[in-house]
């Protein structure tokens, strides 16, 4: 191990430069926001990493929903397992430039940390894996499988029908999913649950058009009155999301989340308490949790004297292991029918589903990687649950129900990642591309 940690450290300095590269494409998958290709750019430039790192062979492939999916392979040795190492390279929006400290699609190093969106989700994933590669070089004992994803972020479904249509380009024993992390810098964590997503858009109509708030006002029944009364009801007295049919009291039994932490890594004001009555890790990872992603409704500057007509809001049910999505979803739009006030006219359009993961923790590939993870960061390895969806593990896992589906990466809090100012840690990425090289060493000796 020492002799792989020497060449990844060694390494950093390149990892810098390839990082710099590859945030600079502004890979939004997304064509009314950057032209197509900057995607196509990334993709290449991933695809001629990879091959420089030692694949066999590595290709472009355009998926059902236009993007293009980088899939290479190095041959297993014969009676070794393989092993496919996920990444995306897409990324989030960068949002309002003025809101980062430093250009979003440059990469810059301030107090220790490289900030740039797509830094840490997920291209550093990307640059983890290439170091890891180059560091085993022909030591390297297992076949790979590597794929980088160009549409993770926009959650349009590319990848996912690629395994379905081609199930041979992903055959492995053992995948690493690098696109989670840590539940702190320094921390090694393996995450072992995602919760599904069960959105719907709710709208409530009451009147035949705006009436004047001053001659009509009380007993008019206003729609934006009557959709926060409805809102409401999905939360009781101390904040803990309520839905009508649905389990809120599962727990979760793996590393606490500590109530300080979460506040300084969730950014709350000072004063302000906490939703709900659990813990944090039972409100993060093992419960449903509704959120009010947005509502349609007259904005203040420029609003009338007026009584609105009609209102609407975008909710976001994310939904625990253990609870159906598909039954979640139907569970929410029920209760918003049965509690909607004064027999308002209400529609409720439901949104896609996805459903929840649970890995596998009992096999040899996960406790392999465990042990490279202690190793390398020199404490031992926790389990941590993830609050967003990654469909792609489902499909995975049901189409290869033998392969082991492993979930790590460097995106720890601090990251902040999907907001201004993401960034990444270049010690998670130097030692997680120690444990993934030492996890493959070991898988390869243990089969030879």
């Amino acid at each position: 191990m020492s002799d792989v940690r020497a060449r990844i450290a060694a390494d950093m300095p390149r990892a810098w430069r390839e990082l710099a590269e590859l945030v600079k494409f502004r890979s939004v998958a997304d064509e009314r926001q950057f032209p197509r290709e900057e995607c196509v750019g990334a993709a290449e430039w991933v695809r001629d990493a990879f091959v420089d790192a030692g694949l066999e062979t590595a290709e472009l492939i355009e998926t059902v929903d236009g993007s293009l999916a980088v899939v290479g392979h190095r041959a297993a040795p014969e009676g070794a397992p393989t092993v496919l190492l996920y990444s995306h390279y897409d990324v989030q929006p960068p949002g309002d430039d003025k809101l980062w400290s430093s250009a979003p699609f440059e990469l810059t190093e301030r107090d220790g940390r490289w900030y740039g969106r797509g830094a840490a989700d997920c291209k550093g994933n990307v640059v983890m894996h290439l170091l890891a590669l180059r560091a085993l070089g022909d030591e390297l004992g297992v076949g790979i499988t590597v794929v980088s994803e160009g549409s993770e972020e926009m959650g349009t479904g590319g990848l996912e029908h690629l395994v379905l249509e081609r199930p041979e380009l992903f055959a492995s024993d053992i995948i690493v999913v690098a696109d989670t992390g840590n539940a702190a810098v320094g921390q090694p964590t393996v995450t072992t649950t995602l919760r599904g997503i069960a959105n719907v858009v709710v709208r409530i109509d009451t009147l035949e058009g705006e009436v004047h708030s001053g001659m009509y006002g009380g007993p008019a029944p206003d729609a934006l009155a009557a959709l926060i009364q409805l809102l409401s009801t999905l939360r009781d007295a101390h904040g803990n999301t309520v839905v009508d049919g649905l389990t809120t009291d599962q727990t979760w039994d793996g590393i606490a989340y500590e109530a300080g932490r979460f506040r300084a890594d969730a950014g709350v004001l000072d004063g302000v308490g906490l939703a709900g009555s659990s813990s944090v890790a039972d409100a993060v990872w093992a419960r449903p949790a509704l959120t009010v992603l947005g509502i349609d409704c007259p904005p203040v500057v420029g609003s009338a004297a007026a009584i609105s007509p009609t209102a609407s809001a975008r909710l976001n049910l994310r939904v625990p292991p253990g609870i159906d999505a598909q039954q979640a979803q139907d569970a929410l739009t029920a209760h918003l029918k049965a509690h909607v006030p004064w027999n308002a006219r209400i529609t409720v359009e439901p949104e896609a589903v996805g459903s929840p993961f649970e890995a596998r923790t009992d096999g040899p590939g996960y406790a392999a990687l465990g042990d490279a993870l202690a190793e390398a960061f020199g404490q031992p390895v926790a389990a941590a649950g993830q609050g967003g969806s990654i469909p792609l593990c489902n499909v995975l896992a049901e189409t290869f129900p033998k392969a082991e589906i492993i979930l790590m990466g460097v995106e720890e809090p601090l990251a902040r990642i999907h907001a201004p100012n993401e960034s990444v840690d270049p010690r998670e990425i130097e030692n997680l591309a120690g444990a993934e090289a030492l996890f493959l060493q070991k898988l390869g000796a243990s089969d030879r």
